[in-house]
């Protein structure tokens, strides 16, 4: 039993650790006028498998999670250039099962997940326009943009336990982004790296784990329709994000590849739908997840 906690304690660490590398944003940097706010309500269903390391006694990992969560965001400018902060609080419950020799086990969890910060700058491209000048500005050839998300540990966290929603740790994710329409196709690149701080209280409360750099590619290529209704081929590779406990030797590098799409629904002027699916393609060491999510999005314009 003993072996088995210690197993799944692993296992929801490696969701967390690969969470934000395993996000698939389309249009993450689209041009909007300044103080356009958003209000965003959705939810995501993730299910599959777990790919560890062989030295782990634990075989057969499944796992059912599902994340409502809530988000704000606001544009604005910032030097004359179109800027964002936006920031999501997620809640979480699900099942994690898996078998150690002939015995099948499963542990369950729900609460509050960490809560994430989002902070974008476009450095090229769509400068800072208000509602009126953005209806008249000319047709954008490309943005190169760049931001920095935090993961805030703001999550249900108890040292004594060895299985947790929160990490216990902060985690900074610088990017760098790049979007060219052509026509009514777009391409949008990213590229990030991501870095952790320690956890000092981990599992049972007075080890101290850490984790390598996690980078992430992502590209998308999406077809606008009209006005409010686009569809979108996803695709991200992240890799490395070996962790150690007390300075240990460190755990397999993670090197995983998704594939999805996404498909964008207006309703009216100011609201939208938004559907997305994606689906572990390659998994050398991590979570192998199809996630569904589906989201609701309120747009309210500036009125200067």
């Amino acid at each position: 039993m003993c072996l088995f906690r210690l197993a799944l304690g692993l296992l929801l660490l490696f969701f967390s650790c690969s969470a934000l590398a395993q996000q698939l944003e389309p249009r993450a940097y689209s041009p909007s006028p300044v103080g356009t706010s958003f209000l965003v309500v959705g939810f995501a269903r993730s299910t599959g498998g777990v790919t560890v390391d062989p030295t782990v006694p634990i075989a057969d990992i499944q796992a059912k999670l599902n994340a409502p969560f809530l988000g704000l965001g606001k544009t604005f400018g910032l030097f004359r250039r179109q800027s964002l902060i936006a920031a999501v609080l997620p809640y979480v419950w699900g099942e994690v099962s898996g078998s150690v020799g002939e015995q099948r086990r499963s542990v369950r969890r729900s609460g509050l997940a960490d809560a994430g910060f989002r902070f974008a700058v476009n450095i090229v491209g769509s400068p800072a326009l208000t509602p009126k000048e953005f209806a008249a500005a000319p047709h954008q050839n490309f943005i190169l943009a760049a931001s920095l998300a935090v993961t805030m540990p703001t999550g249900q966290y108890d040292p004594a336990k060895l299985i947790n929603l929160g990490t216990n740790r902060w985690a900074f994710r610088p990017e760098l982004g790049f979007s060219r329409p052509i026509k009514k196709v777009s391409v949008d690149l990213y590229g990030a790296a991501q870095f952790f701080t320690a956890n000092k209280v981990f599992f049972p409360g007075q080890s101290l784990r850490n984790q390598d750099m996690l980078v992430s590619l992502q590209a998308h290529l999406s077809y606008t329709v009209r006005r409010g209704l686009w569809v979108a081929f996803d695709s991200t590779w992240y890799g490395g994000g070996a962790t150690r406990l007390n300075h240990g030797p460190a755990t397999s590098r993670q090197s995983n590849t998704r594939l999805g799409g996404t498909v964008s629904l207006p309703i009216g002027r100011a609201q939208s739908v938004k559907f997305a699916y994606s689906s572990g393609v390659t998994a050398r060491f991590g979570s192998n997840f199809d996630t569904l999510a589906v989201s609701w999005q309120y747009v309210k314009l500036s009125q200067e």
